[in-house]
């Protein structure tokens, strides 16, 4: 509907442009045309006065030509002169590699003040789109998480252990990993909105289908499928935030999506441990697919196209349908790449930039704290429930000390955005002031997982572990903010495939850990289990702090990132 009603706006700014230029287009055009007669003329008169033998028929079919050829130059003088008369119009003649047809008319904005460019839409009006795409990651962790406070009754009613069971979180994160690599593309063939609406509705039938499911092995195929589609948001968040933001407002608003977006793996089994009351673990599911068809309703009454290259490309077909010219194409219209072509490069470029060492050091460390953070999905029972006593419900809502601390990172934003704009010299800014925020929040992962692991005693008062959670879930999204914002200025055309290595590794990793976490916990309990894991991640600790001194360093000598 929004899409709709934006296409309609457009619509009318290029009749309003179109009628506001078109007088300046006329007396251009009225001048070519009086210089097109004196020429006609002039030709006439000298094939006269050099063809005096000619008859008087062959005379008047020559002036016959030459009229009609005056009136076809009037005409495409005309349309050519209204297309240079208006704003944002670039005429250009087509390159070798764009085919044959001679000049087009390339559509952009109309000005830095387009009121068309989402970069100039309210601030207001941004948020607002901000937050519902915040809105769309919301459910779709939750959908990942939910499944963890229902898990042994799931696994009752389908006859298998809890590790078979938790498979079922594990595919859901795999089929993350997996639909992020054909989000992006799909995005730049379709549109934003389109995909957003289409997987939507898709993830939808197959939460539906995962809550009807009448074995495991269905369950199993259907929550794969629906974090194949679920992987939209995660994906094309990124490109959506870029679209509407510059460089130094993402500072601000990255960071609302990224706290909110968190929400959903916070408070998904604590919406699910409540809800396997009204008896049956099913209504998890259930629950899921009414908040998201909420969610969606928001998104197609609400949410607004901000891909520029198809606002482009409305503008362009509402300028040939006034003008009657066939010539005015967006960019993209131009240099048309099938969905085939992007797939392709999807699948290869991101290979190629996993070895780029920001890429790969950042891929490796957000892997580490998604495994730590989808293992509490299975380890919050050992942690609290065995060795508190407290019932499967209440260990699920200690869930929301995690977002405690991940919305305690907020609190960074205004200092950031001051050294950020700092920063900034001629509209550009070195990339690794976005390191700021890993730097005064990676210490706090292996400090919170090591206090967790040894002061998991029923002799320790349990606000102990409880308190090692905020800390965790603090760091977890200064380093979450930090690798998506520096990846993104680091190789901005880039960063799209970056980001698909990006989050097809660490959904991948975090599948798979899922599933070993059960017996992880069950063989080496909760201080052996936890402390390895702050072992690992006292070694990525050094990370933002080394690319803070020698990143610029490593961007200079790299064929694909930015090197100011």
């Amino acid at each position: 509907m929004q899409s709709f009603i934006q296409y309609r706006r457009i619509g009318l700014q290029v009749r309003s442009q179109f009628q506001r230029d078109q007088e300046k287009a006329k007396v251009d055009s009225s001048q070519r045309h009086r210089v097109a007669q004196d020429l006609a003329h002039g030709d006439s008169a000298a094939l006269a006065s050099s063809s005096c033998t000619s008859s008087a028929d062959e005379d008047d079919k020559e002036s016959e030509r030459t009229d009609n050829l005056t009136i076809f130059r009037t005409q495409h003088s005309l349309r050519t002169t209204l297309a240079h008369s208006l704003i944002g119009i670039h005429a250009r003649e087509r390159t070798t590699n764009e085919g044959e047809g001679g000049k087009v008319f390339v559509v952009d904005w109309e000005g830095d003040n387009d009121p068309s460019n989402p970069r100039n839409w309210s601030i207001a009006y941004r948020m607002l789109t901000t937050l519902i795409i915040t809105c769309i990651a919301l459910v779709v962790g939750a959908a990942a998480s939910a499944d963890t406070a229902i898990l042994p009754q799931a696994a009752t009613d389908f006859g298998v252990s809890d590790m078979v069971e938790s498979m079922a979180i594990g595919l859901f994160l795999a089929g993350v990993g997996i639909g992020a690599v054909f989000a992006g593309p799909f995005s730049e063939t379709f549109g934003r909105n389109a995909v957003y609406i289409a997987t939507m509705m898709l993830f939808m039938i197959f939460i539906m289908a995962s809550a009807l499911a009448s074995n495991i092995g269905a369950q199993l195929i259907f929550r794969f499928l629906a974090g194949a589609f679920g992987a939209t948001p995660l994906t094309c968040a990124g490109g959506s935030f870029s679209d509407m933001w510059a460089g130094l407002e993402k500072t601000i608003f990255f960071p609302i999506f990224a706290i909110g977006g968190f929400a959903g793996p916070a408070l998904g089994p604590v919406i699910a441990s409540y809800v396997v009351n009204l008896g049956s673990w099913r209504w998890a599911e259930w629950i899921i697919l009414i908040i998201s068809a909420l969610v969606l309703s928001i998104v197609v009454l609400f949410l607004p196209e901000t891909f520029p290259p198809l606002l482009m490309a409305w503008k362009a077909r509402h300028l040939r349908h006034e003008t009657g010219d066939d010539r005015y194409r967006a960019e993209s219209e131009i240099t048309q790449t099938s969905l085939w072509s992007r797939l392709k490069i999807s699948l290869t470029r991101p290979l190629v930039l996993a070895l780029e060492p920001i890429v790969l050091c950042m891929t490796i460390y957000l892997s580490v704290l998604f495994i730590v953070l989808f293992t509490f999905l299975d380890g919050y029972p050992h942690v609290f429930q065995r060795v508190y006593g407290i019932s499967q419900g209440l260990t699920s809502v200690i869930f929301t000390a995690l977002y405690v601390g991940i919305m305690s990172a907020g609190f960074l934003v205004p200092w950031v955005y001051k050294i950020t704009k700092e920063s900034f010299v001629n509209d550009s800014f070195v990339p690794e002031v976005r390191l700021w925020f890993a730097m005064l929040g990676a210490p706090a992962i292996p400090v919170g997982l090591f206090w967790m692991a040894w002061t998991d005693y029923a002799s320790i008062s349990i606000w102990s572990p409880i308190m090692a959670s905020v800390l965790l879930g603090y760091g977890v999204s200064c380093i979450f903010m930090t690798s998506y914002m520096y990846i993104i200025d680091s190789y901005e055309q880039y960063a799209a495939s970056a980001l698909t290595f990006f989050t097809f590794t660490r959904y991948m990793a975090a599948g798979g850990m899922t599933v070993v976490g059960v017996p992880f916990y069950e063989n080496l309990g909760t201080h052996w289990t936890l402390t390895i894991l702050g072992c690992i991640n006292v070694l990525m600790t050094p990370i933002p702090y080394v690319f803070y001194k020698y990143g610029h360093k490593i961007r200079h000598r790299s064929k694909n990132a930015v090197s100011w």
